[in-house]
């Protein structure tokens, strides 16, 4: 039982550390993330502590945030307004992985 649990948190902890941050925030530069999304406020759209809050615990979490950042969903900004979300300039599914699992540890 222990060594499961060790191995639980090693595997947590492997996931935790293999996000390379530096990269992830440069893509999110590079695409103009920032207009809308910002790591701890609202602006215009939610910020990524609350997009992590949002998907917190759910095994599909990951899956849906390279989603919306890969198919351009209709939404609505806090200003009411609505127009489809940007589309990373990345297809690379490790980029995108790693995006995903950077908005995710916020």
């Amino acid at each position: 039982m222990a060594t499961a649990l060790v191995a639980a948190a090693s595997s947590s902890l492997a996931a935790t550390v293999s996000v390379d941050v530096e990269a992830a925030k440069a893509v999110f530069k590079e695409n103009d993330c920032r207009k809308c999304h910002d790591p701890v406020k609202a602006k215009g759209g939610p910020s990524l502590k609350k997009i992590a809050e949002k998907y917190k615990g759910k095994t599909d979490g990951e899956q849906k945030v390279v989603r919306h950042m890969t198919q351009g969903p209709r939404i609505k900004l806090d200003d009411g307004k609505e127009e489809d979300h940007k589309i990373l300039d990345t297809k690379d599914p490790k980029v995108l992985k790693n995006v995903a699992q950077w908005i995710l540890s916020q």
